[in-house]
């Protein structure tokens, strides 16, 4: 916490000084406009108390030279002048000005215009420290204009742990472990990229957040960090969209690099929040739902989607499907209802 204050005037900046100080807040102070510049682009105080009427550079001058720096622009200051006319009071807040206090003031009344900047300003950091969170945790991850609904609201993202039904999509490439045996690396890794960039767009396209890559394999979630009534349709139909990108999508590559792609679709009640350690989480979904999905691809094979009963529920009116039976699938005691997408 820092406030600083601007007074070419001796008394005057001492007694500011020694209001501020009797608040306990640190206080640096300084006599012209060049000053204030500097120390505000160094130390970036959490307000400034700037008086208008100063040689060299007026107060005035000084807020359009804040204002037009992107390191201060965020800077409130409050204007304190002997200048009391309207035109005054309208071109300062016109500059940018947070607040205009008309010399002589009482010094309770700039205390409490200090507290309100004071608190006006962490509120507006503490936003802004969530709309930080929000930018690095899903511009990643998902569609620009998902981003921009977080940030609108951001409210709507829950930080943390919760429990909420979600549609989990694995899609993995068949054949890549012995492609990767019989292709250089810095070209095994150029196909890759393609093949994950085609994806990644068509989850986007469809509202799908991409939670993450493992090898040649992705993970996508429906349903959050935004609600989607129709999730579990969105997961299917960004599997079926890929699979008929694929045609087209391959003739850029040789036979050989032409790998069919394989999914696996679940959807049930899942933990969505941020997993890892303070310094370094992700969000993500843990628990069963995932697992099935996971197992569900492992089970698939030649470009076939595979979905679980819970999901064919939810969408049974818009697909045809061929049911498989109830499989067996590795790490659970119950069977799976599974069908295959068509």
């Amino acid at each position: 916490m820092l406030v600083l204050v601007a007074d070419d005037v001796q008394d005057s900046r001492q007694l500011l000084i020694d209001v501020i100080s009797s608040m306990n807040f640190p206080v640096a102070a300084v006599a012209n406009g060049f000053d204030v510049l500097e120390i505000a682009r160094e130390r970036q105080p959490d307000l400034i108390i700037l008086d208008v009427n100063m040689p060299g550079m007026s107060g005035f001058e000084v807020m359009e030279r804040l204002k037009e720096d992107v390191t201060t622009a965020s800077i409130p200051v409050i204007l304190l002048t002997a200048l009391a006319d309207i035109e005054s009071r309208v071109h300062g807040f016109s500059l940018g000005a947070d607040d205009y206090l008309t010399k002589p003031y009482n010094p309770r009344e700039l205390m409490e215009r200090v507290r309100t900047r004071l608190r006006t300003k962490h509120e507006t950091d503490e936003l802004r420290a969530i709309q930080q969170t929000i930018r690095n945790t899903f511009e990643r991850y998902v569609a620009p204009t998902v981003v921009e609904q977080l940030l609108r609201d951001p409210s709507q993202v829950k930080l943390g742990g919760t429990l909420q039904e979600i549609t989990v999509m694995f899609i993995d490439l068949e054949g890549f472990t012995s492609l990767s045996e019989q292709t250089d690396p810095e070209k095994l890794l150029a196909i890759l990229n393609t093949y994950h960039t085609m994806i990644v767009n068509l989850i986007r396209e469809h509202g799908g957040t991409v939670d993450k890559f493992m090898g040649d394999g992705v993970m996508a979630l429906y349903n959050t960090p935004l609600p989607q009534p129709d999730h579990a349709l969105r997961a299917v139909l960004t599997a079926r969209h890929i699979r008929a990108r694929l045609t087209e999508f391959h003739q850029q590559f040789e036979p050989l690099h032409q790998l069919p792609l394989n999914f696996g679709i679940h959807t049930g009640m899942a933990i969505i929040g941020n997993v890892g350690s303070p310094d370094l989480m992700n969000f993500t979904a843990v628990g069963d739902t995932v697992n099935i999905a996971a197992r569900l691809q492992g089970l698939s094979e030649g470009g076939r989607i595979l979905i679980s009963s819970h999901t064919y529920q939810r969408i049974t009116d818009s697909l045809r499907v061929r049911p498989l039976g109830e499989i067996q699938v590795k790490g659970r005691t119950e069977k799976v209802m599974t069908f295959e997408v068509l």
